[in-house]
């Protein structure tokens, strides 16, 4: 286990790459936000950052050091880096070294270290975080999640927080907080099973129920405004809507087929309106439209083609909801993807490179 340990600065890292760049969101100069995703190197993991143009293109910041290493290849799971606090903090794990590190997000997005904390399990694929509480999916052994408290950019774990999956071979993929904060979701690749916990208000979650998943393979998923995870089926290339109460899931939308091969990673534009999923055998990104009782239908199996072999993995859509950006891990590059009316995607040229088993994707 990593004891946790306050990093004063970045510099007592050692070299972290900084460069002076322009002020986030509606900064005079045209720069919309940031977009971060992580090395997952086993030699040392980092941050990427970049700040979006006005017209969605990225621009390289630096580089930041996590202080903890990856597994050097992808880790195939969504939520691997987030943003929490309103954006004030990054979040991001470190598979390879079993924990969990905090980052201060400047005004100008460059990020400062402020801690590390051990991940109450082993091999960290995943992170949510609601209000100041975060939790983490270790999937390591049977897999399990861990809660902290996220204090002016230190983590503190919650006593009692940790909660075991609902068995072995589990392989789980995502851990995310309903957008209300009140339960926790997880889905079970190994088991084609769904997990919901109740958070209390302490912080700690419990009360696991299981249900079985509309279609094979559970992976990436994302919530609407109204608190219905949206989930990716991978096997079959489907996604399917679910109602959370304390009994578990119940499916709304059931299995409803992107048209696409291998269907993901899964976001939910801001207003709510529209969800995307990445189909990462196929090279395609499909949209839906997310219907107020929580139903989806396909609006466009083709809302863009990333190409083949470009295998887009996580993606993540803009605070502003103008744009798309996806981990194109085949391509070695981060795609930009303006987003339009109907749920359709016109492709922004010149994503940046990043290099093989970058993992994770968030968006300001």
């Amino acid at each position: 286990m990593v004891h946790r340990r306050v990093i004063g600065s970045v510099a007592a890292l050692g070299a972290a790459v900084i460069l002076a760049v322009p002020g986030i969101a509606a900064a005079s100069d045209g720069r919309s936000g940031y977009v971060y995703t992580e090395t997952n190197a086993a030699t040392g993991n980092a941050i990427l950052a970049y700040s979006q143009a006005h017209d969605g293109s990225l621009t390289w910041i630096g580089t930041f050091p996590t202080g903890g290493v990856g597994t050097g290849s992808g880790l195939a799971t969504q939520g691997e880096v987030i943003l929490a606090g309103g954006g004030k903090w990054l979040l991001a794990v470190n598979a390879g070294s079993n924990d969990i590190s905090t980052f201060r997000v400047r005004d100008d997005g460059r990020l400062t270290l402020t801690d590390r904390a051990g991940a109450d399990g082993t091999d960290p694929v995943s992170l949510t975080a609601h209000d100041r509480l975060a939790y983490v999916l270790d999937a390591g052994g049977a897999g399990n999640i861990a809660g902290f408290r996220l204090d002016n950019g230190s983590l503190h774990h919650v006593g009692g927080s940790v909660q075991a999956l609902s068995g072995s071979a589990t392989n789980p993929a995502e851990v995310a907080f309903s957008t209300n904060g009140r339960f926790l979701v997880v889905t079970e690749r190994g088991t084609n099973l769904i997990d919901t916990y109740w958070v209390d208000s302490h912080g700690r979650a419990g009360g696991l129920k299981t249900t079985a998943s509309s279609g094979p393979v559970p992976y990436g998923f994302a919530f609407d405004l109204r608190n219905h995870p949206i989930v990716s089926e991978a096997a079959n290339s489907t996604l399917s809507s679910y109602r959370l109460t304390g009994a578990g899931a119940t499916v709304i939308s059931a299995s409803v087929p992107t048209g696409g091969i291998a269907a993901c990673w899964v976001a939910v534009s801001p207003n709510g309106r529209w969800a995307f999923d990445s189909n990462a055998h196929g090279g395609t990104i499909s949209s839906f439209e997310v219907h107020s009782n929580g139903s989806i239908s396909l609006e466009l199996s083709v809302a863009a083609n990333t190409g083949a072999g470009s295998a887009p993995l996580d993606l993540q859509v803009s605070s502003n909801g103008r744009f798309l950006y996806v981990n194109e891990a085949g391509a070695h590059m981060i795609g930009s993807y303006r987003v339009g009316a109907g749920g359709t995607l016109v492709a922004v040229p010149g994503g940046p490179s990043i290099p093989a088993g970058a993992s994770g994707i968030a968006v300001s």
